[in-house]
């Protein structure tokens, strides 16, 4: 377990969360700890009801099932991979600009979609 650990610890800090809650989400929607509906973007829960966690959770979450596990696996795999080399690479010592990135394609991704 001391491999794993160190492994976690040694992962760029803004891509751990990232991870850590790309698996910690989706897994609580499996078992069923939170209905999985409660974790979507809605606009009108998000804005009339004031959600405020769902564009949040909505960001971390990604329905696992029988037929979507390994597409979950590969998404993680990516996920690890590009954050931890754009951490590491173009945002090193600029947390705060990469955070800003990030905000931004989720933004121009909700916007577009609607």
């Amino acid at each position: 377990m001391s491999e794993f650990g160190d492994w976690f610890r040694s992962v760029p800090f803004i891509t751990r969360f990232w991870f850590a809650g790309s698996v910690a989400v989706p897994l609580i929607g499996r078992f069923g700890l939170i209905n999985p509906r409660h974790l979507i973007l809605w606009p009108e829960y998000f804005f009339r009801r004031f959600q405020l966690w769902r564009p949040i959770t909505s960001t971390l979450y990604f329905p696992v099932g029988p037929g979507t596990g390994f597409l979950y696996l590969v998404n993680l795999y990516f996920l690890y991979h590009y954050s931890t080399r754009l951490e590491t690479g173009v945002f090193e010592g600029r947390p705060a600009d990469y955070i800003f990135m990030l905000f931004f394609n989720w933004l121009c991704i909700v916007v577009s979609s609607d």
